[in-house]
């Protein structure tokens, strides 16, 4: 089977519908990063980036196709020229050699088939990989909130670190309080903050757990709210780290309709935590 059918294949399979607009072949960031896709397919590796680790492994295991989630080299829009001169590039490049990238980014966002319904891969993989299921009290489309077995926060961490293979967690807020109503945020960059720090206020929802968070809008917030006595939190796990589970979920349902074989291979935690003893 030839890389660009198994795209198609993978494609087809998605809604194509993502948020308000149909993603268009001309915008989508979902392309070809790197490599020939007009080639024998000879395995598949799913990840969430293409780390020099994760191209050794594919190497190992004579795959040719790495579907990633995110950019391949380091900007949005994998845009090269820029980085002619650039010696981790070259050296990158020259790891890959024959192995074709695609980005599946729009496509498992939009929506995969399960249950009758498109759900966004990504939040449904994390959901799987949690084991929250039962604890969802918003749409299944995007899961992204749920009211689980009261916790104190502390456990949750250990429980986060632990089944999404963290080397530690960015915390704000209040730490001795307990964990029920949570949400994830997605991104806290500035851009829609405000609307983040309504909804948590009119929500009454304790805890946050995002991908990035900025330290000048709902951050804040959530600082002040817990300086003023009120059980809130924010705990900052990574963008990478919190969308990884869902690479790991698609891995196994392209199972389903790819008869190639398919490895999912980590890209992990990329952040250390170094913390003052003094």
């Amino acid at each position: 089977m030839l890389i660009s059918e198994i795209i198609q294949k993978v494609k087809s399979e998605c809604s194509g519908k993502w948020k308000d607009y149909v993603i268009e072949e001309s915008t989508t960031r979902d392309k070809i990063l790197y490599g020939n896709p007009n080639q024998e397919c000879t395995g598949i590796v799913v990840t969430l980036f293409a780390s020099v680790d994760v191209i050794k492994r594919a190497k190992e295991l004579g795959a040719n196709f790495i579907i990633v989630h995110e950019a391949l080299f380091w900007n949005h829009g994998d845009h090269t020229d820029w980085l002619v001169d650039n010696e981790t590039y070259k050296q990158k490049v020259e790891l890959l050699g024959d192995i074709c990238v695609w980005r599946n980014h729009d496509y498992i966002h939009s929506g995969i088939m399960i249950d009758g319904q498109y759900v966004d891969g990504i939040f449904t993989g994390l959901m799987h990989e949690l084991g929250w299921e039962k604890y969802l009290t918003k749409e299944l489309k995007y899961p992204r909130e749920y009211t689980i077995d009261e916790k104190p926060v502390k456990e949750l961490c250990d429980e986060l670190m632990d089944k999404l293979h963290l080397n530690g967690i960015k915390c704000a807020g209040d730490m001795n309080g307990t964990c029920k109503k949570i949400m994830f945020p997605m991104h806290l960059i500035g851009q829609i903050d405000n609307d983040v720090t309504k909804y948590v206020e009119e929500n009454d929802i304790d805890t946050l757990i995002c991908m990035e968070a900025t330290d000048f809008t709902t951050s804040e917030y959530i600082r002040d709210s817990a300086m003023l006595g009120r059980n809130k939190r924010i705990l900052a796990v990574g963008h990478f780290n919190v969308e990884e589970p869902g690479m790991k979920w698609f891995a196994e349902h392209m199972k389903e309709y790819i008869d190639v074989n398919i490895e999912f291979v980590r890209s992990g935690d990329a952040y250390s935590f170094v913390k003052n003893v003094h």
